[in-house]
C-alpha cells in the first residue's frame, strides 16, 4: 500500500512501518511489482538503521515493464538481474526472503530454483519461498528441489480469510505436511472485512492495484459477500470485538498459519489491526463462522490467486484448436 498504488507520502510511510515495528511486528514483505517498485524503495528507506530489526522479505515474477517481456518471469536470467534491482531499492546487501511471486506455466521450476540456490549460496538470498502456488505445484517444487540438490521453498504466501478459504481444502495441509511456513495475505479480503464494504455503503477499492471487478456489487457472489459481511458484523458485535479484529484473529490462530500479511494505507488502519494479535476467539464464535463460510470455501472463486493458468480457455482441451 505504500507509493501511488496507495499511499505515497513517503514520511507517512515511514511513520506507519516504524509504528509497526515498535509494536512489535518483526516481519516486512513487499514486491518489486508494487508501485513500480516505489514500495521497496519506501521500505528501504524506512529501514535504514533499522535493518536487523526485521525479517524482511520481497518478490520477484510480476511485469516491470508491460511492453518489455523480458522483464518478468522466473527465467535464471530475470532472477539474476531484478534480484540487483531489488537490493538497490530495498537499500541492503542481503534479502531475508525471496519468493516467487507466482508459479510460471513457462519456465521449469527447475531453473527457478537453479537459480535461487545460486542466489543463498552468494549470500544474497538467505531463504526462498513461493506464493499463489497450487498444492501441487508445491509438491513439485519440493520434490524438484530434493532430486537435484536444490534450496527448497521454505514458505509458501497464499490469499486467505473468512471470505477465502480455499487454502484449507488442500494448499494449507500440503504446506503442512512439508514443513513449510504460510505467510497468508489479504486477511481482510481487499477490504470486504474492514467494514468498508457495507450494504449501505459500498464502495470502490482505495488502491489501483485491486480489480474494480473484483467490488463489481452486481455480481451475485459479491452480493453473497455483502450478506455475509452484515452477518459477521453481528458475530464480532456478539464476540466483544471489532469486525477488524474478528477477521485477523480468524487468520492468525489457524494452526497452520504462520502470519498473516496487512497492508495498512494509513495510521489509523495499522492501529485498528494491531489489537488482533491478542484477540482469541471462541469456540462458538469458530463455529459461526463455518456456518457462513464453510472451511475450504471462497465464496467468490475469482478472489482466489491460484489455478487461473489452468482454468483459462486456453489451457482447457475442448477450446484448443
Amino acid at each position: 500500500m505504500f507509493g501511488p498504488w496507495g499511499n505515497d507520502d513517503r514520511a507517512d510511510a515511514t511513520r506507519i512501518i516504524h509504528r509497526a515495528l515498535d509494536a512489535g511486528i518483526n516481519f516486512i514483505d513487499t514486491a518489486d511489482v508494487y508501485s513500480g517498485g516505489a514500495s521497496e524503495e519506501i521500505v528501504g528507506e524506512a529501514l535504514e538503521g533499522r535493518r536487523d530489526d526485521v525479517f524482511l522479505a520481497t518478490k520477484f515474477f510480476m511485469p516491470m515493464d508491460e511492453k518489455d517481456p523480458n522483464q518478468r518471469g522466473g527465467s535464471r536470467r530475470w532472477i539474476m538481474r531484478e534480484v540487483e534491482n531489488s537490493l538497490r531499492r530495498l537499500n541492503t546487501d542481503y534479502i531475508d526472503l525471496y519468493q516467487v511471486h507466482r508459479p510460471s506455466p513457462d519456465t521449469d521450476v527447475e531453473e527457478t530454483l537453479g537459480a535461487l540456490t545460486d542466489l543463498v549460496r552468494q549470500g544474497k538470498v538467505r531463504y526462498i519461498g513461493s506464493s499463489s502456488y497450487s498444492g501441487s505445484q508445491i509438491v513439485e517444487a519440493q520434490w524438484a528441489s530434493r532430486e537435484r540438490n536444490l534450496e527448497r521453498f521454505v514458505t509458501e504466501q497464499p490469499p486467505y480469510s473468512i471470505l477465502v478459504r480455499g487454502i484449507e481444502e488442500d494448499v494449507l495441509p500440503t504446506v503442512q505436511r512439508h514443513g513449510m511456513g504460510t505467510l497468508t495475505y489479504s486477511p481482510l479480503a481487499g477490504g470486504w472485512l474492514s467494514g468498508r464494504w457495507r450494504k449501505d455503503s459500498a464502495s470502490r477499492p482505495t488502491s489501483s492495484a485491486r480489480p474494480s471487478a473484483r467490488f463489481d456489487m452486481t455480481q451475485p457472489a459479491n452480493q453473497r459477500k455483502l450478506d455475509i459481511v452484515e452477518e459477521l458484523a453481528q458475530v464480532a458485535e456478539w464476540a466483544g470485538v471489532t469486525l477488524i479484529e474478528l477477521a485477523i484473529a480468524f487468520v492468525i490462530h489457524h494452526p497452520g498459519v504462520t502470519s498473516a500479511i496487512v497492508g495498512p494505507r494509513t495510521m489509523e488502519q495499522l492501529e485498528s489491526y494491531l489489537p488482533a494479535a491478542d484477540t482469541r476467539l471462541a469456540p462458538e464464535v469458530l463455529d459461526r463462522i463455518d456456518q457462513l463460510v464453510a472451511p475450504g470455501v471462497t465464496v467468490n472463486p475469482e478472489d482466489n490467486s491460484y489455478g487461473a493458468h489452468e482454468l483459462t480457455a486456453q489451457a482447457r482441451r475442448r477450446h484448443q484448436p
